[in-house]
C-alpha cells in the first residue's frame, strides 16, 4: 500500500471529539502515512477547550500549520497531498469551498485537492440544514468532494462518547482509503 500524504483541517464547528478521535486513530495508522499536516482554526481551539475541557490537541505529534501559512506545502498541487479531511466542517468553511473562496489555508488546501482531483472529505457538523447548505454540499460533491455528515451509527453498540465518535471517524478513514479494523455490518463485533 502506498503511504498517504494527508491534511486534516479542524474548524470551529461543534464536534471537537471527532477531530480528537481522528488524530488518535491516525497516530495508530502511522505506518500508512507518509506525511500528516494539521490546520486548526482559532475557533476550533476555542471549541476544543470548551467541549473537551482541555488542550490535548497540543499533545499530538503532528505538524500544525497556521491558518494563514500559504507557504505550507499542501497549498500547492505540486506537493501531491492525496487526501484532505475537514473534521468537523463548519457550514461557513463549506460555503467558502463551494464558492471557490480561498481566504485561508484550509480553503486554499481544499481548492488544491479538488483541482488536482484528489480526495476531499468534509465531515459536516450542523443540523438542521437550510437550502444554502444543501446546495453547497451538492456543489462540492459535483466537484469531486465527499460530504460525510457526522452522523454516528449504532450497529456496533458503542458505549462511550469516544466509541460513538469512532463510528463516524472509522467511516471517514475508510473513505480516505486507510485499512482500518472496525465494525462492519453483518460481521461479529470487534473490540
Amino acid at each position: 500500500m502506498k503511504k498517504k500524504k494527508i491534511v486534516v483541517a479542524i474548524t470551529g464547528a461543534s464536534g471537537a471529539i471527532y477531530a480528537k478521535v481522528l488524530l488518535q486513530k491516525l497516530a495508530v495508522l502511522e505506518t500508512q502515512i507518509q506525511d500528516l499536516a494539521v490546520i486548526m482554526s482559532d475557533n476550533a481551539k476555542d471549541v476544543w477547550r470548551y467541549e473537551l475541557e482541555d488542550e490535548s490537541y497540543k499533545d499530538f505529534n503532528v505538524k500544525f500549520y497556521d491558518k494563514n501559512d500559504f507557504m505550507a506545502p499542501f497549498a500547492s498541487g505540486s506537493a501531491r497531498y492525496d487526501t484532505m479531511i475537514i473534521i468537523p466542517c463548519s457550514m461557513g468553511t463549506m460555503g467558502r469551498i463551494a464558492s471557490g473562496i480561498s481566504n485561508d489555508l484550509t480553503t486554499r488546501a481544499a481548492d488544491v485537492i479538488l483541482k488536482e482531483r484528489r480526495r476531499l472529505i468534509l465531515v459536516a457538523r450542523d443540523t438542521p440544514l437550510n437550502l444554502i447548505h444543501i446546495n453547497n454540499m451538492k456543489t462540492i460533491t459535483e466537484a469531486g468532494g465527499v460530504i460525510c455528515p457526522a452522523v454516528p451509527s449504532f450497529y456496533s453498540k458503542p458505549k462511550t462518547l469516544e466509541e460513538v465518535a469512532a463510528t463516524v471517524v472509522n467511516r471517514v478513514l475508510d473513505l480516505a482509503g486507510f485499512e482500518v479494523d472496525s465494525y462492519q455490518w453483518g460481521e461479529k463485533e470487534t473490540n
